[in-house]
Protein backbone atom coordinates (compact mmCIF):
# COMPACT_ATOMS: atom_id res chain seq x y z
CA UNK A 1 0.00 0.00 0.00
CA UNK A 2 1.20 3.48 -0.86
CA UNK A 3 1.06 6.47 1.46
CA UNK A 4 0.86 10.14 0.60
CA UNK A 5 3.27 12.67 2.11
CA UNK A 6 0.43 13.66 4.48
CA UNK A 7 -0.32 10.17 5.78
CA UNK A 8 1.20 10.74 9.24
CA UNK A 9 -0.82 13.94 9.67
CA UNK A 10 -4.03 12.08 8.85
CA UNK A 11 -3.17 9.38 11.38
CA UNK A 12 -2.43 11.91 14.10
CA UNK A 13 -5.73 13.68 13.33
CA UNK A 14 -7.65 10.46 13.97
CA UNK A 15 -8.79 9.92 10.40
CA UNK A 16 -10.44 6.68 9.40
CA UNK A 17 -8.06 5.27 6.81
CA UNK A 18 -9.09 3.04 3.89
CA UNK A 19 -7.49 1.44 0.86
CA UNK A 20 -8.33 3.56 -2.18
CA UNK A 21 -6.72 2.92 -5.56
CA UNK A 22 -3.72 1.35 -3.83
CA UNK A 23 -3.23 4.24 -1.38
CA UNK A 24 -3.99 4.49 2.33
CA UNK A 25 -6.34 7.48 2.29
CA UNK A 26 -8.54 9.27 4.86
CA UNK A 27 -12.22 8.60 4.25
CA UNK A 28 -13.42 10.78 7.15
CA UNK A 29 -12.33 12.64 10.28
CA UNK A 30 -15.26 14.23 12.17
CA UNK A 31 -17.79 12.45 9.96
CA UNK A 32 -18.95 12.64 6.37
CA UNK A 33 -22.00 14.84 6.96
CA UNK A 34 -20.13 17.31 9.18
CA UNK A 35 -17.27 17.57 6.69
CA UNK A 36 -19.66 17.95 3.76
CA UNK A 37 -21.49 20.83 5.44
CA UNK A 38 -18.22 22.46 6.41
CA UNK A 39 -17.22 22.65 2.74
CA UNK A 40 -20.61 24.05 1.75
CA UNK A 41 -20.58 26.66 4.55
CA UNK A 42 -16.93 27.57 5.16
CA UNK A 43 -13.91 25.60 3.91
CA UNK A 44 -12.52 22.10 3.80
CA UNK A 45 -9.04 20.77 3.05
CA UNK A 46 -8.56 17.57 1.02
CA UNK A 47 -5.51 15.40 0.42
CA UNK A 48 -5.91 14.15 -3.16
CA UNK A 49 -2.27 13.26 -3.69
CA UNK A 50 -3.25 9.81 -4.90
CA UNK A 51 -4.28 11.35 -8.22
CA UNK A 52 -1.91 10.65 -11.10
CA UNK A 53 -0.04 13.56 -12.68
CA UNK A 54 2.15 13.77 -15.75
CA UNK A 55 4.06 16.39 -17.69
CA UNK A 56 3.76 16.27 -21.47
CA UNK A 57 6.56 18.15 -23.17
CA UNK A 58 7.82 18.86 -26.67
CA UNK A 59 7.10 20.79 -29.84
CA UNK A 60 4.38 18.32 -30.90
CA UNK A 61 2.61 18.31 -27.51
CA UNK A 62 -0.42 20.32 -28.64
CA UNK A 63 -0.98 18.19 -31.73
CA UNK A 64 -0.63 15.06 -29.60
CA UNK A 65 -3.10 16.23 -26.95
CA UNK A 66 -5.59 17.32 -29.59
CA UNK A 67 -5.56 13.77 -30.92
CA UNK A 68 -5.83 11.88 -27.61
CA UNK A 69 -8.37 14.15 -25.87
CA UNK A 70 -11.89 15.29 -26.76
CA UNK A 71 -11.82 18.96 -25.77
CA UNK A 72 -10.07 21.68 -27.77
CA UNK A 73 -6.63 22.04 -26.19
CA UNK A 74 -5.74 24.64 -28.83
CA UNK A 75 -8.20 27.06 -27.23
CA UNK A 76 -6.08 27.23 -24.07
CA UNK A 77 -3.69 30.07 -23.35
CA UNK A 78 -0.72 29.73 -21.02
CA UNK A 79 -2.04 29.59 -17.45
CA UNK A 80 -5.37 28.03 -18.41
CA UNK A 81 -6.76 24.54 -17.82
CA UNK A 82 -9.65 22.48 -19.14
CA UNK A 83 -11.66 19.42 -18.27
CA UNK A 84 -11.48 16.78 -20.99
CA UNK A 85 -11.69 13.07 -21.79
CA UNK A 86 -9.66 10.33 -23.39
CA UNK A 87 -11.65 7.80 -25.42
CA UNK A 88 -11.21 4.31 -26.73
CA UNK A 89 -11.65 3.97 -30.50
CA UNK A 90 -15.26 2.79 -29.99
CA UNK A 91 -16.13 5.94 -28.03
CA UNK A 92 -15.94 4.39 -24.55
CA UNK A 93 -14.20 6.53 -21.94
CA UNK A 94 -10.60 5.75 -20.99
CA UNK A 95 -10.60 8.45 -18.30
CA UNK A 96 -11.63 12.00 -17.50
CA UNK A 97 -8.82 14.41 -16.71
CA UNK A 98 -7.72 18.02 -16.45
CA UNK A 99 -4.96 19.42 -18.64
CA UNK A 100 -3.03 22.60 -17.81
CA UNK A 101 -1.17 24.62 -20.42
CA UNK A 102 2.06 25.90 -18.87
CA UNK A 103 3.58 27.08 -22.14
CA UNK A 104 3.49 26.12 -25.81
CA UNK A 105 5.58 23.00 -25.26
CA UNK A 106 4.77 22.09 -21.63
CA UNK A 107 1.51 20.68 -20.30
CA UNK A 108 0.51 19.24 -16.91
CA UNK A 109 -2.12 16.50 -16.69
CA UNK A 110 -4.04 15.21 -13.65
CA UNK A 111 -5.81 11.84 -14.00
CA UNK A 112 -7.79 9.51 -11.75
CA UNK A 113 -5.73 7.49 -9.30
CA UNK A 114 -7.29 4.16 -10.27
CA UNK A 115 -6.55 4.80 -13.96
CA UNK A 116 -3.01 6.14 -13.70
CA UNK A 117 -1.15 3.13 -15.06
CA UNK A 118 -3.71 2.55 -17.80
CA UNK A 119 -3.62 6.22 -18.80
CA UNK A 120 0.16 6.31 -18.89
CA UNK A 121 0.25 3.24 -21.09
CA UNK A 122 -2.46 4.69 -23.37
CA UNK A 123 -0.64 8.00 -23.76
CA UNK A 124 2.68 6.25 -24.33
CA UNK A 125 1.18 4.06 -27.04
CA UNK A 126 -0.04 7.05 -29.06
CA UNK A 127 2.96 9.23 -28.30
CA UNK A 128 5.03 6.98 -30.59
CA UNK A 129 3.38 8.64 -33.60
CA UNK A 130 4.98 11.96 -32.66
CA UNK A 131 8.70 12.65 -32.85
CA UNK A 132 8.82 15.60 -30.47
CA UNK A 133 6.77 14.54 -27.43
CA UNK A 134 7.84 13.14 -24.08
CA UNK A 135 5.88 12.16 -20.97
CA UNK A 136 7.15 12.40 -17.40
CA UNK A 137 5.31 10.72 -14.52
CA UNK A 138 5.54 12.97 -11.43
CA UNK A 139 2.91 11.18 -9.34
CA UNK A 140 5.44 10.02 -6.74
CA UNK A 141 7.08 13.45 -6.52
CA UNK A 142 4.12 15.79 -6.12
CA UNK A 143 1.29 16.16 -3.63
CA UNK A 144 -2.10 17.60 -4.54
CA UNK A 145 -4.02 19.56 -1.91
CA UNK A 146 -7.54 20.86 -2.52
CA UNK A 147 -8.92 23.81 -0.57
CA UNK A 148 -12.66 24.15 -1.23
CA UNK A 149 -15.53 26.24 0.15
CA UNK A 150 -16.85 29.82 0.25
CA UNK A 151 -14.11 30.91 2.69
CA UNK A 152 -11.27 29.24 0.79
CA UNK A 153 -10.00 32.31 -1.03
CA UNK A 154 -9.81 34.31 2.21
CA UNK A 155 -7.66 31.55 3.69
CA UNK A 156 -5.51 31.30 0.60
CA UNK A 157 -4.77 35.00 0.74
CA UNK A 158 -3.45 34.65 4.29
CA UNK A 159 -1.30 31.62 3.42
CA UNK A 160 0.47 33.30 0.52
CA UNK A 161 0.40 36.84 1.94
CA UNK A 162 -0.84 38.18 -1.39
CA UNK A 163 -3.92 38.85 -3.45
CA UNK A 164 -3.34 35.58 -5.30
CA UNK A 165 -7.03 34.81 -5.34
CA UNK A 166 -7.81 38.02 -7.23
CA UNK A 167 -5.66 36.81 -10.12
CA UNK A 168 -7.55 33.56 -10.60
CA UNK A 169 -10.73 32.83 -12.51
CA UNK A 170 -12.26 29.40 -13.01
CA UNK A 171 -9.84 26.98 -14.72
CA UNK A 172 -6.92 29.36 -14.49
CA UNK A 173 -3.70 28.68 -12.58
CA UNK A 174 -0.60 30.51 -11.48
CA UNK A 175 2.76 29.63 -9.98
CA UNK A 176 3.36 30.89 -6.45
CA UNK A 177 6.21 30.73 -3.97
CA UNK A 178 6.02 28.80 -0.70
CA UNK A 179 9.01 28.07 1.55
CA UNK A 180 11.55 28.66 -1.19
CA UNK A 181 9.79 26.36 -3.62
CA UNK A 182 7.31 26.82 -6.44
CA UNK A 183 3.76 25.52 -6.22
CA UNK A 184 0.99 25.54 -8.82
CA UNK A 185 -2.32 27.00 -7.62
CA UNK A 186 -5.24 26.13 -9.92
CA UNK A 187 -8.79 27.40 -9.65
CA UNK A 188 -10.28 23.95 -10.09
CA UNK A 189 -12.10 21.51 -7.82
CA UNK A 190 -14.64 18.74 -7.43
CA UNK A 191 -17.18 20.22 -5.03
CA UNK A 192 -18.97 23.04 -6.88
CA UNK A 193 -17.67 25.54 -4.33
CA UNK A 194 -15.03 28.22 -4.76
CA UNK A 195 -11.56 26.91 -4.23
CA UNK A 196 -8.24 25.75 -5.57
CA UNK A 197 -6.13 22.67 -6.07
CA UNK A 198 -2.45 23.11 -5.23
CA UNK A 199 0.34 20.98 -6.65
CA UNK A 200 3.31 21.02 -4.28
CA UNK A 201 6.54 18.96 -3.98
CA UNK A 202 6.16 16.16 -1.44
CA UNK A 203 8.82 17.58 0.86
CA UNK A 204 6.80 20.80 1.27
CA UNK A 205 3.33 19.26 1.40
CA UNK A 206 2.93 18.90 5.18
CA UNK A 207 4.19 22.43 5.84
CA UNK A 208 1.70 23.84 3.33
CA UNK A 209 -1.13 21.71 4.74
CA UNK A 210 -0.39 22.89 8.28
CA UNK A 211 -0.18 26.51 7.13
CA UNK A 212 -3.60 26.28 5.48
CA UNK A 213 -5.11 24.62 8.55
CA UNK A 214 -3.58 27.26 10.83
CA UNK A 215 -4.69 30.24 8.74
CA UNK A 216 -8.10 28.68 8.21
CA UNK A 217 -8.81 28.06 11.89
CA UNK A 218 -10.63 31.38 12.27
CA UNK A 219 -12.81 30.52 9.28
CA UNK A 220 -13.89 27.12 10.59
CA UNK A 221 -11.75 25.01 8.28
CA UNK A 222 -11.81 21.23 8.66
CA UNK A 223 -9.86 18.41 7.02
CA UNK A 224 -12.16 16.46 4.72
CA UNK A 225 -11.93 12.84 3.62
CA UNK A 226 -12.92 10.95 0.50
CA UNK A 227 -16.41 10.22 1.86
CA UNK A 228 -17.53 13.84 1.80
CA UNK A 229 -15.64 14.41 -1.44
CA UNK A 230 -18.00 11.88 -3.02
CA UNK A 231 -21.23 13.31 -1.57
CA UNK A 232 -20.16 16.84 -2.57
CA UNK A 233 -19.42 15.87 -6.18
CA UNK A 234 -22.67 13.88 -6.43
CA UNK A 235 -24.78 16.86 -5.31
CA UNK A 236 -23.21 18.73 -8.23
CA UNK A 237 -23.84 15.91 -10.68
CA UNK A 238 -20.13 15.60 -11.42
CA UNK A 239 -19.19 12.24 -12.97
CA UNK A 240 -16.96 9.72 -11.22
CA UNK A 241 -15.03 7.18 -13.24
CA UNK A 242 -16.40 3.71 -12.60
CA UNK A 243 -19.85 5.12 -11.88
CA UNK A 244 -21.28 7.67 -14.32
CA UNK A 245 -18.51 7.10 -16.87
CA UNK A 246 -16.58 3.97 -17.78
CA UNK A 247 -15.34 1.75 -20.59
CA UNK A 248 -18.90 1.21 -21.86
CA UNK A 249 -20.23 4.78 -21.81
CA UNK A 250 -19.75 7.48 -24.40
CA UNK A 251 -19.60 11.21 -23.61
CA UNK A 252 -22.65 12.16 -25.67
CA UNK A 253 -24.93 10.03 -23.51
CA UNK A 254 -23.29 11.05 -20.23
CA UNK A 255 -23.83 14.83 -20.27
CA UNK A 256 -20.28 15.41 -21.53
CA UNK A 257 -20.93 16.61 -25.05
CA UNK A 258 -19.75 20.04 -23.84
CA UNK A 259 -16.17 18.72 -23.59
CA UNK A 260 -16.41 16.67 -26.78
CA UNK A 261 -15.62 19.04 -29.62
CA UNK A 262 -16.99 17.29 -32.69
CA UNK A 263 -16.11 20.31 -34.83
CA UNK A 264 -12.36 20.08 -34.19
CA UNK A 265 -9.95 17.85 -36.09
CA UNK A 266 -9.48 14.12 -35.71
CA UNK A 267 -9.34 12.60 -32.23
CA UNK A 268 -9.58 9.04 -30.97
CA UNK A 269 -13.23 7.99 -30.68
CA UNK A 270 -14.63 10.90 -32.70
CA UNK A 271 -16.64 8.88 -35.22
CA UNK A 272 -18.59 6.84 -32.62
CA UNK A 273 -19.35 10.09 -30.80
CA UNK A 274 -20.72 11.61 -33.98
CA UNK A 275 -22.93 8.55 -34.46
CA UNK A 276 -24.18 8.76 -30.88
CA UNK A 277 -24.87 12.46 -31.35
CA UNK A 278 -27.06 11.73 -34.37
CA UNK A 279 -29.17 9.17 -32.54
CA UNK A 280 -28.55 8.98 -28.78
CA UNK A 281 -30.30 6.06 -27.11
CA UNK A 282 -29.64 6.80 -23.46
CA UNK A 283 -29.06 9.73 -21.16
CA UNK A 284 -27.50 10.36 -17.77
CA UNK A 285 -30.03 11.90 -15.38
CA UNK A 286 -30.40 12.81 -11.76
CA UNK A 287 -33.32 11.69 -9.62
CA UNK A 288 -34.59 12.45 -6.14
CA UNK A 289 -36.33 9.82 -4.05
CA UNK A 290 -39.70 10.64 -2.53
CA UNK A 291 -39.26 7.85 0.01
CA UNK A 292 -36.32 7.16 2.32
CA UNK A 293 -34.67 4.58 0.11
CA UNK A 294 -31.01 5.07 -0.73
CA UNK A 295 -30.05 4.40 -4.37
CA UNK A 296 -26.91 2.31 -4.84
CA UNK A 297 -24.86 1.62 -7.94
CA UNK A 298 -26.39 -1.16 -10.03
CA UNK A 299 -29.93 -0.86 -8.64
CA UNK A 300 -32.55 -1.03 -11.39
CA UNK A 301 -35.06 1.71 -12.23
CA UNK A 302 -38.53 1.10 -13.67
CA UNK A 303 -41.16 3.35 -15.23
CA UNK A 304 -44.87 3.59 -14.37
CA UNK A 305 -45.55 0.66 -16.71
CA UNK A 306 -43.21 -1.65 -14.82
CA UNK A 307 -40.68 -1.53 -17.68
CA UNK A 308 -36.97 -1.46 -16.81
CA UNK A 309 -35.60 1.91 -17.93
CA UNK A 310 -32.10 2.13 -16.47
CA UNK A 311 -29.56 1.51 -13.75
CA UNK A 312 -28.24 3.63 -10.91
CA UNK A 313 -24.70 4.99 -11.28
CA UNK A 314 -24.30 6.70 -7.87
CA UNK A 315 -26.52 7.39 -4.90
CA UNK A 316 -26.46 8.85 -1.40
CA UNK A 317 -28.46 10.70 1.23
CA UNK A 318 -27.82 14.33 0.29
CA UNK A 319 -26.57 16.24 3.36
CA UNK A 320 -27.77 19.51 1.79
CA UNK A 321 -31.22 18.41 0.60
CA UNK A 322 -31.78 15.81 3.32
CA UNK A 323 -33.21 13.53 0.66
CA UNK A 324 -31.88 10.45 -1.13
CA UNK A 325 -30.46 11.36 -4.54
CA UNK A 326 -28.92 9.44 -7.38
CA UNK A 327 -27.73 9.45 -10.96
CA UNK A 328 -28.69 6.85 -13.55
CA UNK A 329 -28.24 5.89 -17.16
CA UNK A 330 -31.77 5.66 -18.57
CA UNK A 331 -33.58 5.45 -21.87
CA UNK A 332 -34.17 8.91 -23.24
CA UNK A 333 -37.95 8.54 -23.05
CA UNK A 334 -37.76 8.98 -19.28
CA UNK A 335 -35.10 11.68 -19.16
CA UNK A 336 -37.34 14.73 -18.75
CA UNK A 337 -37.42 16.36 -15.28
CA UNK A 338 -40.60 15.44 -13.44
CA UNK A 339 -40.80 11.94 -14.89
CA UNK A 340 -41.58 9.36 -12.19
CA UNK A 341 -39.20 6.41 -11.79
CA UNK A 342 -39.29 3.50 -9.38
CA UNK A 343 -36.23 2.13 -7.62
CA UNK A 344 -36.10 -1.61 -7.03
CA UNK A 345 -34.60 -2.66 -3.69
CA UNK A 346 -34.99 -6.34 -2.84
CA UNK A 347 -38.14 -6.65 -5.00
CA UNK A 348 -39.80 -3.63 -3.46
CA UNK A 349 -40.38 -0.44 -5.48
CA UNK A 350 -39.75 3.07 -4.16
CA UNK A 351 -40.90 6.17 -6.02
CA UNK A 352 -38.53 8.84 -7.26
CA UNK A 353 -38.60 11.71 -9.73
CA UNK A 354 -36.16 12.67 -12.47
CA UNK A 355 -34.72 16.11 -11.76
CA UNK A 356 -32.38 18.66 -13.30
CA UNK A 357 -28.71 18.50 -12.45
CA UNK A 358 -27.00 19.75 -10.39
CA UNK A 359 -29.03 18.83 -7.33
CA UNK A 360 -27.77 21.96 -5.52
CA UNK A 361 -26.67 25.30 -6.90
CA UNK A 362 -22.89 25.77 -7.13
CA UNK A 363 -21.28 28.11 -4.63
Amino acid sequence: MKKTALYSWHQDAGAKIIDFAGYLMPVQYAGIVAEHRCVRNSAGLFDVSHMGNFYVKGADSLEFLQYVTTNDAASLKNGQAQYTLMLWPDGGIVDDLIIYRIDHETWFIVVNASNKEKDLEWLGKHMRKYDRVSIEDHTEKLSLIALQGPKSMHILQRVFFSSICEQLSSFQFIKAGFQNTEVMVACTGYTGEKGVEISVPNENAEALWKSIMREGAGFGIQPVGLGARDTLRLEMGYPLYGHEINRNTNPIETRLKWVTKLDKGAFIGKEPCMEADRDPERALVGFVMEERAIPRQGYVLYDVNEQEVGQVCSGTMSPTLQKPIGTAHVFRRVMEPGTPVFLDIRDKRYRGTVTKLPFVKPG
